[in-house]
């Protein structure tokens, strides 16, 4: 039994679980769509998508036929490969990234103990800044494939803004490290393990510890997914349509399937990062794991949808920036109060012995 056990677990439970991680992913960013429309049509006072199945239920099922039965167009004066490639890498990196992060605490099956994580390299969160730093290669790639004025000059305002922003994220992850003192997601998690530390007398959530750090990712995480207000590639009254005006069909569909999954990816690492990821108050109190596994797992999702509400709520909110504004803000501002933050938090580690 213990021998069928183990085969299981070092075969094909990694497999499985890669493919539900995966499954998930699309599965909530194909009904975040849906949901963008309900809390936009709320905000506006409308009724929003309510014709395909009940309250408009199957709208995505619905968006994702149409996007498959459209008629493919590739430009004669394009090139056809990178034209491929563009959305296609855009998709890949956006689905890469939920790999390294712990979606619950490890579950007990047979007496085997079997982690809620793809993998758990030691420099995961280096993985993630690689992964999502190779995305805009996806977006500049397609924008310039398509010999298009319109599609290069969206391509070069997402590929400016992203590297931009990626220099004041990169500066507060690193805050990030110098107060967790690892570069492992797991062990991130691990630390901020249920969210009052009885023997220290602190909380145990990150967010606590160093808030404008949240405060500078969260802004940078906006950028970086091209959400209002920083949707600026996509601006429809100056750049047509942006850096994929000359596209159709599925390729088409990547590119707005991936921002979702972006989004997504991006309120469950900043749940991760700064809100405990799984941990939950009270979860010592549990004294099944299996119990304290399924809890978790739930509470790490319902954190990342509120972010994804965030997300969506600020869209329908907050004007976009000027392109000047934009890259103001990230240059002149939050990259030297990124690096203020940094030598401050380095300061006070070093006053309290803890570095």
């Amino acid at each position: 039994m213990h021998g069928l056990i183990a085969l299981f677990v070092f075969h094909w439970y990694p497999v499985i679980l890669v493919l539900c991680v995966f499954g998930i992913s699309l599965g909530i960013a194909a009904y975040s769509t849906y949901f963008e429309r309900k809390i936009a049509a709320f905000l506006q006072d409308r009724l929003g998508p309510n014709r395909a199945g009940p309250f408009g239920i199957l709208q995505p099922l619905a968006d994702g036929v149409k996007m498959f039965m459209k008629e493919e167009i590739i430009p004669n004066v394009s090139n056809k490969f990178l034209f491929i490639l563009g959305p296609s890498l855009g998709m890949l990196t956006a689905l890469m990234t939920g790999a390294v992060i712990p979606w619950g605490p490890n579950i007990r099956v047979g007496g085997e103990w079997l982690p809620l994580q793809v993998t758990d390299v030691n420099i995961g969160v280096l993985y993630l800044l690689g992964v999502v730093s190779i995305g805009v290669y996806g977006i500049m790639i397609g924008g310039w494939a398509s010999n298009n004025k319109y599609a290069l000059l969206g391509a070069l305002r997402a590929s400016s803004q992203m590297i931009s922003y990626e220099v004041a994220m990169g500066i507060a992850v690193v805050t990030l490290i110098m107060v967790t003192g690892s570069l492992s997601t797991a062990q991130i998690a691990a630390e901020q393990h249920g969210f009052w530390n009885t023997a220290g007398g602190w909380f145990s959530w990150n967010v606590f510890k160093t808030p404008f750090t949240f405060v500078i990712f969260f802004i940078c995480a906006l950028a970086e997914t091209n959400r209002t207000p920083f949707d600026l590639p996509e601006c429809e009254t100056e750049l047509v349509g942006g850096y994929h005006t000359e596209y159709s069909s599925m390729k088409l569909g990547f590119y707005l399937f991936a921002e979702y999954v972006n989004m997504f990816i991006s309120s469950a690492v900043m749940s991760l990062f700064f809100f405990g990821g799984y941990n939950f108050p009270g979860m010592d109190s549990i004294h099944d794991p299996n119990v304290v596994a399924i809890v978790g797992t739930c509470v790490m999702f319902a954190k990342t949808l509120f972010f994804i509400f965030v997300f969506m709520w600020i869209r329908w909110t907050i004007p976009r920036f000027r392109y000047d504004q934009l890259m103001n803000l990230g240059w002149k501002i939050l990259i030297p109060l990124s690096v203020l933050n940094l030598v401050v938090t380095g300061v006070i580690l070093w006053a309290t012995h803890r570095i």
